[in-house]
């Protein structure tokens, strides 16, 4: 079955300009800024929830660790999308040595990378509330 994205932005970088790929990248900060609320929620959700006992459990115990590794993990992206906003503007003034395809080339990473977490981070917030309907 073929999927389709649900996001119209193109595939291909190269038509793309270069204000609009810094509109995503800007859209990428926002929306790991979500995520990190929702982390906030989740939290305050299972705390709310968990008795003693579960509090010990080892599903508790993997969901404190999975809470860290996530605000690790958007503080180290939101840091990359930083640095490539960086890249991005030595490109606008036109800082010698430097071209379009490498902001391009970058910004097709980033956005693998935000596609890849995006999945897994759907699979945790499961994790999360099927563990919070139990509780």
């Amino acid at each position: 079955m073929k999927t389709t994205s649900a996001n119209p932005k193109p595939d291909v970088l190269l038509g793309t300009g270069l204000n609009d790929l810094h509109i995503e990248s800007r859209e990428w900060l926002e929306t790991i800024a979500f995520w990190k609320d929702e982390i906030r929620f989740f939290t305050r959700i299972l705390q709310e929830k968990e008795t003693k006992e579960r509090a010990k459990s080892e599903l508790g115990r993997i969901l404190e660790s999975l809470d860290k590794i996530h605000a690790d993990l958007f503080d180290y992206m939101s840091e990359e999308i930083m640095r490539h906003e960086i890249l991005l503007s030595r490109l606008q003034k036109g800082e010698r040595g430097l071209a379009d395809i490498d902001y391009r080339n970058q910004h097709d990473k980033v956005k693998s990378t935000m596609a890849k977490f995006e999945g897994e981070f759907r699979d945790f917030k499961r994790l999360v509330f099927d563990y919070a309907r139990e509780l």
